[in-house]
């Protein structure tokens, strides 16, 4: 469980967290999480807030039964951008994009609004409340480790559906990042819709075939 951050600030349950995966990845979209605590919810001691940790640091098995007990004690929304959103403005303001829709989903579907926005990183996507970066975010923020969690699960699910009509990419396994497999088979298989073009690899193998 990480230092709570979120009971630093002022309104502890008026803080939203809001976390993002998908940057590295050859394939696929970027997709955000924006978490906001629930009202009399026991921050201190909760249940499921002592198993909440950084995704990275949680097995996929505990990593799925927490997503499945958030919704009992927060509010999340999920905010994506899609391969397109990357193509076109590059990845470090699609991850504000994916940012930014999650936010403005959340809101939208919770009667109070957020007095303040911590945000996983050095930087901090333009949001209609206070923001703050927060470096290493996962690792001190509860609401952050939990929007990571809910966004690579999600991510994660995502990249293994579309392994099911793209098989030989190994998604399922790597969700789009460069592994060897991955690798191997863009040599043989060639691009797909759902890869970055805009990345190195990707544009250099267009490249080279045309």
């Amino acid at each position: 469980m990480p230092p709570n951050f979120d009971l630093e600030q002022p309104s502890p349950h008026l803080v939203c967290g809001i976390d993002e995966v998908g940057r590295g990845p050859l394939a696929g979209p970027v997709v955000a999480a924006a978490v906001i605590f629930k009202p009399g919810i026991d921050m201190h001691s909760h249940d499921i807030l002592t198993m909440i940790n950084d995704s990275k640091k949680l097995s996929a098995k505990k990593r799925a039964y927490i997503c499945e007990s958030l919704p009992d004690i927060c509010d999340s929304a999920i905010g994506t951008a899609s391969v397109a959103d990357i193509d076109e403005h590059n990845i470090f303001q699609a991850t504000f994009i994916a940012m930014k829709r999650a936010y403005d989903k959340l809101t939208t579907n919770i009667s109070i609004s957020p007095k303040m926005a911590l945000i996983d990183g050095k930087f901090t996507p333009s949001l209609p409340c206070h923001t703050l970066p927060v470096i290493k975010g996962d690792q001190k923020s509860m609401s952050i480790a939990a929007a990571s969690i809910i966004a690579k699960e999600y991510r994660d699910g995502l990249m293994a559906e579309l392994a099911d009509t793209h098989p030989y990419y190994g998604w399922e396994k790597n969700a789009g990042y460069g592994t060897k497999q991955h690798l191997q088979a863009l040599q043989q298989y060639g691009v797909t819709p759902h890869h970055r073009k805009s990345f190195k690899p990707i544009h250099q193998l267009i490249t080279t075939n045309n």
